[in-house]
């Protein structure tokens, strides 16, 4: 009957059946799990479907920039050039304990975790929903995400993407990967980006010198470093020294530093005053300018090349002697040059080069006051003329040409070279016109000779052809324009029994850890003979022991040899150009002076400057000497 037949069965009983109320919508505890079974299947769908379609984009340009790094001779930096202050370095250049700080700091579970953490994007959600930024406790692995892969936007799709990008990270690279890339892309403040530069900017070490107590400094500043640079402010200061004392007690707590080692560590290492490590001020603009030139006329390197980062230039500069030849030249400056009081003292210029004559290594130069002002190269300028500076050539050029061979015991006073015991006779009109700056026996030489002959050993000796004057009558007497560079790498023959290094400033290079070929330092090449250097030497020599005061002889070994411009000379520049005679070949120095008003075609006249009637011949020797004999 249809009274007794039974209701038909519903494939979901809700609202149940056979319950009265709230309670026909309770319900049941297998409805529940069915219910959570389903969400779960479906999440984890969902999450299976985002991870599929969520990949490892291409790391960001600014993740890959690096600077070029300039450094000086004896290894240390002298300064990183780039719009990324960042140079990157390999897990094993970074001590054990700098990690371990950076570790403990922020993310002690980094070996253990798998890259992510919920409770991160949960609180990103959090503060989203509040309108705030979607920022949260991230693991290394996702922060090194937001550095190489993903814009540094706080969204919530970025830390959704962030976050399923470091679960796929994990599995693919390992945890000394991350954390290498890590500490290679994260921003510690001073415009450094990364561990090495962070390490010069704040210490001036690279971050395989860093000590455990600085490792824990730097690791307070990937909170950030407007916060916890302890340089900018008294407040800064003590968040950094408390983040600090957190760090070495986290190791501990972790594992990571015994309690005896901790207790070692009780100041704080202060680091030092913040600088631009981009500066380009004072001398460092002008030898960057010069190694760059020498690189790019060895490798084939464009600016653009350059321009894009990443190279690690290691250069000849002392930095002990660019200094000291920059307080020369400016305590001369100082003493001699007073526009207010003298016209003649208007738009002076001064550029020096000294070279180190055994193997041509440019270990300093000045350049001008300061290379973010004055944007000329002195150093390396080619339009000084150089005046009776350029004689020993024409000198040379005879003895080549005569008779080399020609040999006379040398005088008692002849230069010391090696067992060397002969020297080619020096004609004594150029020998003495070399000394008295006397003009017409350089003229008649180049007229016997041969003008073509000289410039050819000009060429030889290491000067540029372009920087040579026309071959006219007073071609002898220094019409050409060599910089100081070259004209202090071509003088070097003298004292280097007849042979000449062509100057260089570039040891080596370095671009993603390869060296670059090319820039194996030149080789000695033979102009003169042995004889034929002693005699111009002999009578450098006796040029010096005129032209230099007797204090400064005094001063310096026995041996001193230099060549100039004198009294005679008409020229608009003074140069002296010497050797300070110390063991192994001492260093060449070449000093001019000369004014330049900006956007005047010619040089100004060096009558009368520095009050010196002798157009101003005896600034130069005084740099010299103050450079040698510092």
């Amino acid at each position: 009957m249809k009274g007794s037949e039974q209701p038909k069965k519903r494939f979901i009983d809700y609202p149940r059946r056979g319950r009265n109320g709230w309670r026909r919508w309770l319900p049941s505890w297998r409805q529940q799990l069915g219910v959570t079974a389903i969400g779960a299947a479906g999440f984890a769908g969902l999450f299976a479907f985002v991870y599929a379609q969520v990949g490892i984009p291409d790391e960001n340009a600014a993740a890959r920039q690096e600077a070029t790094v300039f450094y000086w001779a004896d290894g240390s930096q002298m300064v990183t050039e780039g719009a990324v202050n960042r140079q990157n370095v390999t897990l094993d250049q970074v001590p054990d304990p700098v990690e371990h700080a950076v570790i403990a700091a922020e993310n002690a579970s980094f070996y253990s975790d798998s890259g992510v953490s919920l409770s991160g994007i949960a609180r990103a959600a959090v503060n989203m929903a509040q309108g705030q930024d979607a920022q949260g406790g991230s693991t290394i692995t996702q922060q090194y995400v937001k550095n190489t892969y993903l814009s540094q936007d706080q969204t919530l799709k970025r830390k959704v993407k962030e976050f399923f990008i470091a679960l796929k990270l994990d599995n693919r690279k390992s945890k000394s990967e991350i954390l290498q890339g890590y500490l290679n892309t994260s921003y510690f403040g001073r415009h450094s980006f990364g561990i090495q530069a962070a390490a010069n900017a704040y210490y001036g070490i690279p971050a395989k010198d860093l000590d455990p107590s600085q490792g824990a400094a730097l690791a307070a500043l990937l909170k950030g470093a407007e916060q916890y640079d302890p340089a900018l402010s008294e407040a800064n200061h003590r968040r950094a020294v408390a983040r600090w004392k957190w760090i070495l007690d986290r190791e501990v707590e972790t594992g990571r530093m015994s309690r005896e080692e901790r207790a070692r560590y009780t100041r704080f290492p202060e680091p030092r005053k913040p600088v631009t490590p981009t500066s380009q001020r004072g001398q460092t603009g002008y030898l960057v300018d010069a190694a760059k030139k020498y690189l790019k006329s060895r490798t084939g390197l464009t600016d653009r090349d350059l321009a894009r980062g990443g190279y690690r230039i290691h250069t000849t500069f002392e930095k002990d002697k660019v200094t000291r030849l920059t307080k020369a030249v400016e305590d001369e400056r100082r003493r001699s040059i007073d526009p207010k009081k003298r016209a003649a003292d208007a738009h002076v210029e001064f550029g020096a080069a000294s070279v180190r004559p055994k193997d041509g290594a440019l270990v300093a130069l000045y350049g001008g006051p300061d290379a973010t002002q004055h944007f000329a190269n002195n150093a390396d300028t080619a339009g000084v003329p150089a005046g009776s500076a350029f004689k020993p050539f024409v000198m040379a050029a005879a003895l080549r040409d005569t008779a080399p061979e020609k040999a006379v015991a040398a005088p008692a006073d002849a230069p010391a070279a090696g067992t060397a015991t002969v020297q080619a006779a020096v004609p004594p009109d150029l020998y003495d016109g070399l000394v008295t700056s006397a003009h017409p026996p350089f003229v008649a030489a180049g007229r016997r000779l041969g003008l073509e002959k000289v410039r050819d050993l000009a060429i030889e000796a290491g000067l540029h052809k372009t920087s040579l004057a026309r071959l006219e009558p007073t071609f002898p007497l220094g019409t050409s324009t060599p910089s100081a560079i070259r004209l202090a790498g071509a003088y070097s023959l003298f004292g280097n029994d007849g042979s000449r290094t062509e100057p260089y400033s570039v040891t080596r290079v370095e671009h993603d850890g390869t060296p670059l070929p090319g820039l194996t330092p030149p080789a000695p090449r033979r102009v003169l003979t042995p004889g034929a250097a002693h005699g111009i030497n002999w009578a450098l020599r006796a040029y010096a022991g005129k032209t230099l005061p007797p204090e400064t002889v005094a001063k310096l070994p026995r041996g001193i040899w230099a060549g100039g411009t004198g009294p005679q000379d008409r020229m608009r520049s003074a140069w002296f150009i010497g050797n300070d005679g110390t063991r192994g070949g001492g260093l060449t120095t070449a000093v001019t002076v000369f004014r330049a008003e900006p956007g005047a075609p010619r040089l100004l006249p060096m009558e009368g400057v520095g009050g010196d009637m002798r157009f101003g011949n005896g600034i130069p020797p005084r740099v010299w000497a103050a450079y040698a004999t510092g």
